[in-house]
């Protein structure tokens, strides 16, 4: 704790101290303002401005410092200043009160507590941030919730303070009114029970959740003003209407299938999506195939004096799509067919909010639904780059087409599908140049992966340029010629074939989101809120077209709140939770990580603490003959409470489950610590991260006592007493 702190604590608690020691509460009661009221009268007509400014600044004071007598001092003002001046002085010391209050728990115990219990304070801190003055104006409406609890507690949530000066100052002021009038009456007042009738405290407990329903009637006619000019179906032919087979559309589907809702999944290409077919499934076959050759390159490593592959690529790319024709039936139309979902091949178009045509083969038909969600995936970017069109290029989409292994490849993009690529490809002969504008490739990790990573590329032959900024492509005598800019001056790289992986843009055009003008955001996905209802509440967006991250497990994640919110909604639904996501980038050595790495943390300003095991010094990586990488936790400043992980290393993704489970449940490194791992595996790395953290935060001053009483167990103890003795006899 900074001195500041320190000292603001030191003083608050001297003067509440003061105030009950000097029993000063006396000043506060009702008799006593009754009793000394005509003298109070006496000098403020003696003294008007003076005994306005001492009581304003008396009143600032309790109500600053959070003490008792609040309510007296507001009787007293109606009693001393009459209702007009009374309501004034009132109003306004009250707010500067309360905001000294707000300002004096902000600044002591804010970071404090976001710091320790952040995560699960994520959604009130959304809320209190998008609409914190309307949860302000009804506490300061109903009187049960006591004010000093307000601003204390408001201090601690991100609510701006001038928006808890403004709402407090009109909030309050139908309480203070009540208090002011009938301290008019003083003299008739014999206890404040009287003030707040049930009748009254019922009067702004209505009042007090007007701005809730205020809210939802703001809601209701901003909903239907935006269905004003569709006309709503009597009755539905579905309950749900899904739009896309990839990874969300089919787990919407699955779920709505699976509680006898009637559901419509439409499809217009493969089912599966880009995952199955030109994604997650094929490349890490792709990339299982290349490791193989790795190894064997190694084989002198693991004592194997020769060892050499044959391979055509021709028949490794057939494996890759026979290992796609095996996964294949696990999306297919027949299983989902079996499982209740209605699947139709043919184009999808959303017409109104209730309604979808469909064209297959067979015709045109419109479907009524009362929900839809939209699960229309994304496609590679492909950068408006002069030349690139008349060079040809390549993509996640299409590179599965290759039946030979290009002799110059360059692979546009540093990011996990472009890293992929760039190593895989390698590995089967390319001579791969990648090139990343960005200062190093895998920009979203910490600069010590990057550069895990980029070694290793390098090892094997890859040419990695970082700060080159692709500028135009062209064709020179038959060759082809990527031009790309570096500090400014030109840099020529010849290719036979280019690989575009500079990311991936959400699939938001054909399918009336247009014509219904459903908005986009910034980053080209669909515009969605919490709860992923796009501008019309009854459709929702999931998946790589909604974003904000594009990997299949979330967008399997995101399907769950879409299916059960699209299917139950009003009567229930959930805001999607993005606490705990993990993900991996799976080049070699693999990175995985989940929760915050440490450039997020120090560019984000959060408190943390960086703990780091090297993998070089674990057993069984040394036994495979992967002895690199490194485990990398950051926890809380002082506690075992994990804030994010990132780990490089074989396996890493795999790995990194025991991390996701441990951050989703609130387990801490010294319950890691005290779980059995078994012997000799790669999973003891996160059991001995858990052990270089506990060494770290070990209680020296206990064991400098345990170690007295080991040696005292000893008797080396007592032998030390009488050697001291006698050395001091014998000096005597």
């Amino acid at each position: 704790m900074n001195t500041r702190k320190l000292l603001l604590i030191v003083v608050i608690a001297i003067l509440v101290g003061a105030f009950f020691a000097f029993d000063l509460g006396r000043f506060f009661s009702l008799d006593y303002v009754k009793n000394q009221q005509v003298a109070i009268d006496a000098y403020r007509v003696a003294h008007p401005a003076l005994t306005a400014g001492i009581f304003f600044a008396l009143y600032v004071a309790v109500t600053g410092l959070s003490l008792p007598g609040a309510a007296i001092m507001t009787l007293a003002a109606g009693a001393i200043f009459g209702l007009l001046w009374g309501m004034i002085i009132v109003s306004f010391a009250s707010t500067i009160g309360a905001t000294l209050a707000f300002l004096a728990a902000r600044f002591v115990l804010r970071d404090w507590v976001q710091g320790r219990f952040g995560d699960k304070l994520k959604a009130i801190n959304a809320g209190m941030e998008k609409e914190g003055g309307f949860y302000l104006f009804t506490l300061r409406l109903i009187p049960i919730f006591p004010f000093f609890v307000i601003n204390l507690v408001m201090g601690l949530t991100p609510i701006r303070t001038w928006t808890f000066y403004g709402v407090s100052q009109v909030g309050m002021l139908a309480g203070t009114l009540v208090y002011v009038n009938a301290g008019t009456q003083l003299a008739q007042i014999d206890s404040l029970k009287g003030i707040l009738s049930p009748e009254l405290l019922a009067s702004f407990a209505l009042l007090g959740i007007f701005p809730l329903i205020a809210k939802k009637i703001v809601a209701i006619v901003k909903a239907r003003r935006v269905y004003a000019q569709w006309s709503k179906p009597a009755c539905f032919d579905r309950n749900l209407v899904v739009i896309g087979a990839g990874s969300a559309g089919l787990v919407t589907a699955y779920i709505a299938a699976a509680v006898k809702a009637k559901v419509t999944l439409i499809e217009k290409h493969q089912m599966g999506g880009d995952c199955l077919n030109t994604g997650c499934v094929p490349s890490k076959a792709l990339i299982r195939s290349a490791k193989l050759l790795s190894h064997i390159r190694r084989s002198a490593e693991f004592g194997i004096r020769k060892a050499k592959a044959d391979f055509d690529f021709s028949e490794v790319m057939e494996r890759v799509q026979r290992i796609v024709r095996e996964v294949a039936p696990h999306d297919s139309v027949e299983r989902y067919t079996g499982l209740g979902v209605d699947v139709v091949e043919g184009t999808a178009k959303i017409t109104s909010p209730w309604s979808v045509e469909v064209t297959t083969v067979e015709g045109t038909q419109t479907l009524t639904t009362r929900s839809i969600v939209i699960a229309a995936g994304a496609r590679p970017l492909v950068p408006p780059i002069p030349g690139l069109e008349d060079v040809g290029y390549l993509t996640s989409d299409n590179v599965w087409t290759l039946r030979e292994v290009p002799d110059r490849l360059v692979v546009l993009g540093g990011g996990p599908i472009g890293s992929e690529l760039t190593q895989t490809f390698a590995r089967f002969g390319a001579q791969v140049t990648q090139v990343e504008m960005a200062p190093r490739i895998m920009i979203r990790e910490d600069p010590e992966v990057s550069a895990l990573v980029t070694r290793r590329f390098q090892e094997e032959g890859v040419k990695v340029l970082v700060n080159h900024r692709a500028k135009q492509f062209l064709v020179e005598e038959g060759e082809k010629i990527l031009i790309a800019e570096h500090e400014g001056q030109d840099v020529r790289i010849p290719f036979d074939a280019v690989l575009v992986a500079a990311g991936r843009v959400a699939n938001t055009a054909g399918y009336g989101l247009e014509e219904l003008g459903i908005p986009t955001t910034r980053a080209r996905t669909v515009e969605t809120n919490e709860y992923l209802q796009t501008l019309y509440p009854n459709i929702y967006a999931a998946g790589d077209v909604a974003g904000p991250f594009q990997f299949t497990h979330t967008a399997a994640h995101q399907a769950w709140y879409a299916a059960v919110n699209a299917l139950f909604d009003p009567f229930k639904k959930f805001r999607t939770d993005y606490s705990v996501i993990p993900w991996s980038t799976f080049v070699d050595p693999e990175v995985a990580r989940v929760g915050l790495n440490e450039q997020e943390a120090k560019e984000k300003g959060i408190p943390h603490e960086v703990t780091v095991y090297g993998i070089d010094d674990l057993d069984r990586a040394i036994a495979d003959g992967e002895a690199h990488g490194f485990v990398k936790v950051l926890t809380v400043p002082g506690k075992d409470k994990i804030l994010g992980v990132t780990i490089a290393g074989e396996h890493a993704g795999d790995l990194l489950a025991e991390y996701v489970l441990a951050m989703r449940h609130g387990i801490g490194l010294n319950k890691m610590l005290g779980t059995i791992h078994i012997y000799p595996t790669l999973a003891e790395a996160n059991k001995y991260v858990a052990g270089v953290w506990k060494k770290a935060h070990a209680p020296e001053r206990v064991l400098a006592w345990v170690e007295r009483f080991h040696r005292w167990r000893r008797g080396q103890a007592i032998r030390s007493l009488e050697t001291a003795a006698n050395d001091a006899n014998a000096n005597s």
